[in-house]
């Protein structure tokens, strides 16, 4: 059984599945990333970014290379369990990408048993770890974020990292909210993204696409 636990500060998300569990996750989100039948929408390859390091992840974790468990949370029967971390920001915006991505792919029942199950397991989750700030949070599982954002990786990777900046907690989990507005299209905050964005690019003579956050990785060595 696929399912996910909240981490112990908040930060994200502990996912965890069998080796079939994880195989069946991976193939279902590899249909809706790595897929020459939309590549040439715009925003394929930002979205990509964002959804590609989830998928490394799942890939990772499915070998055994990131959490692993002789059971799972739930009960005592001795099946190996694996899994692997990823923060608020990263999996809400893969949500977002993935649900985006579907609009071009064919999507059949089991596909779409497969995002339900994620999007119900990362629901009950927001909530386990405090549901003050998962009823601000939930809208942004559900529609909240513009999916068809040209640069949603620049987004992505600076709400993502202005949360770490927090060192996570209730608190923090409590303000990710605001920071996520941001992702919402017509809000302020994600005009003001956008210019800054444009500003960036023009400053170092590239495309917007181009740009990453020249981020201290001392910010995610704390604890999850």
């Amino acid at each position: 059984m696929l399912y996910t636990v909240p981490t112990k500060r908040g930060l994200g998300i502990e996912i965890w599945g069998t080796d079939d569990d994880l195989t069946y996750l991976y193939n279902t989100i590899d249909k809706f990333w790595n897929n020459e039948d939309f590549s040439a929408q715009v925003g394929y390859e930002n979205r990509a970014n964002v959804i590609s390091s989830f998928a490394h992840e799942i890939r990772k974790a499915s070998y055994g290379s990131r959490l692993v468990r002789n059971s799972s949370h739930f009960t005592a029967a001795e099946i190996p369990y694996r899994g692997f971390q990823i923060s608020w920001p990263h999996i809400l915006f893969c949500m977002s990408c993935l649900n985006y991505n579907r609009y071009w792919v064919e999507t059949t029942k089991y596909d779409v048993s497969i995002f339900l199950q994620l999007e119900h397991w990362i629901e009950k989750s927001m909530y386990n770890y405090d549901s003050l700030g998962a009823k601000k949070l939930d809208i942004f599982l559900n529609g909240g974020i513009h999916g068809n954002n040209e640069y949603i990786y620049q987004y992505m990777r600076n709400i993502n990292m202005r949360f770490f900046e927090m060192k996570g907690g209730k608190t923090s989990f409590r303000k990710l909210s605001e920071l996520m507005k941001t992702a919402s299209i017509f809000t302020p905050e994600y005009q003001e993204l956008l210019n800054f964005l444009k500003d960036e690019a023009q400053k170092y003579n590239c495309k917007i696409d181009n740009l990453d956050i020249d981020d201290n990785n001392q910010i995610y060595e704390i604890e999850w």
